[in-house]
């Protein structure tokens, strides 16, 4: 990726300078907001963590807030430029804090060129926070720094320099030996710079099992052998080496593996032929790599590569670590962040990788495959779920160790919260799964021996979602599923129609329910044969509880064959869509985008009901408001009069349903402003279930959220179906497919 100057600059000027603001958490609008945040209402907090000082964790932000300090000695790539030069690359590491793991930050850079005088100023810090993250401090000076301020403050101190890198690349490391089957105590490791990241990664190994005799590591001088006096530190002496080897081409000659953090063509083609067989190569060297893996594979197929860039496999990048490693000691107040959970967070990252990777991170790195091999060792960064794993497991290891203040008992509810900082559609999601996998109800998928079908297929036995039963070719599905290296023999159950033993019990079926309508008993044969049919026919005998389809049909074709043979719910006329709309803060419910293409008032309140029912089943308080283009009136046209008149209609069918309009859509969400203009309204709060006019504008409106809200949009929902059945978008996502399983299990179990 090529990024010019230009764009940089403008990218940091542009609008508000630089990356970062402060917003409140709380209300400031009013006077009486002033006289709380401030005097003389602050003071009953102040006296408060005056009589128990650990009470500031529980009235102010100390508990949620890191300082990012440097003093600019050691800035990325760019070396001593200062502590002002080196302020936009802290305002991002706070960026990426909040954006991960929604840790706030304040960046600190400190005019303060000598370790003593860091060392002072963090350790006066201490009230103000809840964590110290020190950045692009030069070596060995950083050295020195971190272990005095882990001596005397008793906050976590995080080097992310230098372990950061030995968190991440041990993770990697770990799948990388396990790739080429190789024992971590039996391995040569050679380390090219003695740096604070170097020194680090090589104390990390030897705590997971690499011997020392088996470690050399080389300097710009080279290597770093037994009674060598030059250009030595204490931090170096540790990894004297009783070896004949004197340069890095000599040291790395039969090594198993190679760690490089050092500078661009450290190494070279000649020394990647010396390297043992299937050896592993990790060239950390920011921007530019020790050897290119081009630079490697001409000369060796056989090495497994891994670099700190995004544009290559196996990107070995920081924000894997420190993000989620804080989040966890934060969460269990930790005095310090020690081995044991450093231990911990690298068999976090370890094991992530080895899982079945979201179709949303596929699509963020180019939609490619991306699955457990030589090409991909360590999660990708923008992997949600590694919060999920490594905090945990981080704050269990802080707990197990001695070194937190407080303790978790509930780990499932842990992973919920952190679940819901990622975002409200990660909390409605994980809600629904947890209610279906209490049902284990059948769902049977048409589309069976379709790749995104499979492997969400896999994601819910795994997670115990519901029993998927795929229609399809056995042949073809098994060839499917060892191509996508899914587990699926014996676990999921495949129906393959051209060997189904009772297709004419199913077509008599089909004709006795159609036969008034025109079905002659050969066509009902011939039609049974449709997957639709077929899996329609399964859920209407109560051989499925519930069905999902359409990855590869329009909707016409997925809903006729449903509405023929399963039907409606008694009393229903007419079947309708809705959309659930995660916002930052709120859910909303939208209908009808799919079906009703210009609904009458009569339709608009049974959509109404449909919606408010489904949205009950959610565990949800429904509040309606009929859409329109004016207020109560204010405008006198058929489209507002049919939506005034639904909610007429609806007050007589379910008076206890609060439901109000027609409205603006605006007016609708922000309660505030409706019951102040219109304080005769029935909504108490703001509407959460948004009946739209027709279905164009409910669908335009579906489909402009979902491109610039930020928003996650789940659905459509199927709703008046006498048994449920879900229509999948046809561009649906492996993610996609999952959530609608689950609100098909939920509303089955109903």
């Amino acid at each position: 990726m090529k990024i010019r100057d230009e764009e940089a600059l403008d990218y940091h000027s542009s609008g508000r300078a630089g990356k970062l603001e402060i917003t409140p958490t709380k209300p400031f609008s009013t006077q009486y907001d002033l006289s709380l945040a401030y005097t003389p209402g602050v003071a009953v907090p102040c006296l408060a963590i005056k009589k128990n000082p650990e009470d500031v964790y529980k009235y102010t932000a100390k508990g949620n807030l890191v300082a990012v300090v440097s003093n600019g000695t050691a800035v990325l790539g760019l070396g001593n430029i200062g502590p002002e030069a080196g302020k936009p690359v802290m305002e991002g590491k706070a960026v990426l804090f909040k954006k991960f793991a929604d840790i706030d930050v304040f960046d600190i850079e400190l005019r303060a060129p000598t370790a003593e005088e860091v060392i002072r100023t963090v350790q006066a810090l201490e009230p103000t926070f809840g964590g110290i993250n020190l950045e692009d401090i030069k070596a060995p000076e950083c050295f020195i720094v971190e272990e005095e301020l882990r001596k005397t403050m008793n906050i976590p101190v995080f080097h992310d320099d230098q372990h950061g890198t030995a968190i991440i690349s041990a993770a990697a490391l770990i799948n990388a030996l396990e790739l080429v089957n190789k024992k971590i105590d039996e391995v040569k490791v050679v380390f090219n710079g003695a740096g604070a990241a170097s020194i680090a990664c090589a104390n990390l190994q030897m705590l997971l099992g690499v011997k020392k005799e088996n470690l050399i590591m080389c300097d710009s001088k080279g290597v770093i052998y037994k009674g060598r006096t030059n250009d030595m530190n204490p931090y170096k002496v540790k990894f004297e080496n009783d070896t004949p080897a004197r340069t890095l081409a000599e040291a790395v000659v039969g090594a198993d593996v190679f760690m490089g953090l050092s500078v661009k063509g450290a190494m070279t083609q000649e020394m990647v032929k010396t390297l043992a067989p299937n050896a592993v190569i990790f060239a950390m060297a920011n921007p530019d790599p020790e050897i290119m893996p081009e630079e490697v594979l001409a000369v060796r197929a056989d090495v497994l590569y891994a670099s700190g860039r995004s544009d290559y496999p196996n990107q070995v990048n920081n924000v894997l670590g420190f993000p989620f490693i804080f989040r966890g000691a934060l969460d269990v107040r930790a005095k310090t962040i020690n081995e044991e959970m450093k231990i911990a967070a690298v068999n976090a990252l370890a094991g992530l990788a080895k899982e079945d990777v979201p179709d949303a991170v596929i699509k963020a790195y180019g939609g490619a495959e991306i699955r457990f091999g030589r090409d991909y060792i360590i999660p990708k960064p923008f992997d949600a779920r590694v919060l999920t794993r490594v905090a945990p497991a981080v704050a269990k290891a802080a707990m197990d160790s001695g070194v937190a203040r407080i303790a978790i008992d509930d780990w499932d509810e842990y992973r919920d919260h952190l679940e819901e900082r990622l975002g409200r559609s990660k909390q409605f999601v994980h809600l629904l799964i947890n209610k279906a996998q209490t049902t284990h109800k059948r769902i049977v998928f048409p589309d069976g021996d379709e790749p995104r079908i499979l492997r969400a297929a896999q994601m819910i036995v795994d997670q115990n979602i519901a029993r998927p039963v795929l229609i399809g070719s056995e042949e073809k599905i098994m060839r499917l599923a060892k191509e996508l290296s899914l587990d699926i023999h014996g676990v999921i159950e495949i129906v393959d129609t051209k060997k189904f033993p009772r297709m004419k019990e199913y077509a008599e079926e089909l004709f006795r329910l159609r036969q008034r309508k025109g079905l002659k008993f050969a066509e009902a044969e011939d039609r049974i044969r449709s997957r639709f049919n077929f899996a329609s026919m399964m859920v209407h005998l109560g051989e499925a509880d519930g069905m999902i389809a359409g990855l590869n049909a329009h909707y016409p074709e997925t809903i006729r064959p449903a509405l023929q043979i399963i039907g409606t719910k008694p009393g229903t006329t007419h079947v309708s869509g809705m959309n659930v709309v995660v916002g930052k803060k709120e859910l909303y419910f939208m209908a009808d985008p799919i079906v009703n293409v210009d609904p009458d008032a009569e339709t608009l309140a049974e959509i109404a009901m449909a919606a408010a029912e489904t949205v009950r089943s959610f565990g949800i308080v429904p509040r309606v408001a009929m859409i329109s283009f004016s207020n109560f009136g204010s405008a006198e046209y058929p489209q507002n009069k049919k939506m005034a008149r639904a909610v007429e209609l609806v007050h007589k069918m379910d008076p206890a349903l609060i439901i109000d309009g027609e409205m603006h859509a605006d007016l609708a969400i922000v309660s505030s402003e409706l019951r102040k203009n219109y304080p005769f309204t029935t909504l108490d709060k703001a509407a959460n279930v948004l009946i739209f006019p027709n279905l164009e504008s409910a669908h335009i409106a579906c489909k402009l959220l979902g491109q610039i809200g930020q928003v996650d949009i789940i659905g459509p929902i199927l709703m008046g179906m006498a048994k449920p059945v879900h229509v999948l978008n046809r561009n649906a996502d492996v993610t996609d497919i999952v959530n609608m399983t689950a609100i098909c299990a939920v509303e089955a179990g109903q």
